[in-house]
């Protein structure tokens, strides 16, 4: 699976992955392989992050948005605290 995480003045981090947990407005969620197709308003909150390798990164964020199809994750997110 694959995510990008992007802010409107940067990549913040891009790569193959095994899991990603985001803050959904209605309370958090993970998204992991084959996971159905999903659009979803994100709260302010922590991201983390699985790599393949099975690494964990975690930031903070001020709302946004993720899309997630066919195994391609884009988060979308105002700002980012690492």
């Amino acid at each position: 699976m694959n995510v990008v995480v992007l802010t409107p003045d940067k990549e913040v981090y891009s790569g193959s992955i095994k899991s990603i947990k985001v803050p959904g407005v209605g309370g958090e969620f993970e998204v992991l392989k084959n996971h159905a197709p999903v659009v979803s308003s994100l709260g302010t909150g922590k991201v983390r992050i699985i790599d393949e390798a099975g690494t964990s990164k975690e930031f903070s964020i001020t709302k946004g948005f993720i899309e997630v199809l066919n195994n391609e994750v884009s988060v979308l997110v105002e700002s980012i605290k690492e």
